[in-house]
C-alpha cells in the first residue's frame, strides 16, 4: 500500500518527523510512490492515510489547529494519528489547562510539562511493551505524562510520574521524541498498525 503520511505543520518538530517517516518507509520497503508531506489545511489532511502531530508548544498548536479550521477535520480523520509530546496533550479528553482545546481522541487525562522545565529534560533507555529489539532510547523535553488512561487504551510504557506511551487502535501517543535519532522502530510499528 502506498503511504501518504501527513505531518501537522503549524508549529513544532515538523521536519524531524518528515525525515523519520521517510526513513521508516524506506526501511519497511515502501517505494518512491509513498509520500510524507506537511499538513496545514483541511484539504491537505484529506489526502492523508495517516497523520503525525509533532511535539512543540501545545497551547500554540491548539490555537493554530482552531485558527486553520483543522479541529473537526482532525477529529473526524479516519486514519491513524502518531502523536508525540505536545501531540499527546492534544489527543487527550482532559488537560488541566484552559488554553488547550483537546481533540478528545484518546480517553486520557494529561499533565503538561510534568517533568519540569527545559533544563530538566532527560534521556532514558525505555522498555516498551511489544517493541522488538530491546529498549528505546527516549528523549524527554518538557514532557507530559498521562495520569489517567481509560480502558480502551493500551499502556506501552510508564515511568514513576505516569504513563509515557500508549495506543488505541490505529492511534499512538508518546510523551517523548522518537524523531530525534535514527531509531524508527516506533514509526515503523505505527505504519504496520495502520496497514501501511
Amino acid at each position: 500500500m502506498d503511504a501518504k503520511i501527513g505531518v501537522l505543520a503549524v508549529q513544532g518538530n515538523v521536519s524531524e518527523h518528515i525525515d523519520a517517516f521517510l526513513l521508516a518507509l524506506e526501511r519497511t520497503g515502501h517505494g518512491a510512490s509513498s509520500e510524507v508531506f506537511e499538513v496545514r489545511s483541511p484539504a491537505d489532511l484529506a489526502d492523508c492515510t495517516a497523520l503525525s502531530i509533532p511535539g512543540g508548544e501545545s497551547t500554540t498548536i491548539s490555537r493554530l489547529i482552531d485558527k486553520n479550521d483543522l479541529y473537526e477535520p482532525i477529529r473526524q480523520f479516519k486514519g491513524g494519528i502518531f502523536a508525540t509530546c505536545a501531540g499527546m496533550v492534544l489527543m487527550a479528553t482532559e488537560v488541566a489547562d484552559s488554553r488547550i482545546h483537546p481533540l478528545g481522541l484518546m480517553d486520557m487525562t494529561v499533565d503538561r510539562n510534568a517533568f519540569g522545565r527545559q533544563c530538566e529534560s532527560f534521556e532514558i533507555d525505555l522498555p516498551l511493551a511489544g517493541l522488538e529489539g530491546g529498549s528505546f532510547h527516549a528523549v524527554f523535553i518538557r514532557a507530559p505524562v498521562v495520569t489517567r488512561a481509560g480502558p480502551s487504551l493500551t499502556v506501552l510504557a510508564r515511568l514513576q510520574k505516569g504513563i509515557v506511551a500508549l495506543e488505541k487502535g490505529r492511534h499512538m501517543a508518546l510523551s517523548f521524541h522518537p524523531e530525534l535519532g535514527d531509531d524508527t522502530r516506533l514509526h515503523e510499528h505505527f505504519l504496520r498498525t495502520n496497514g501501511i
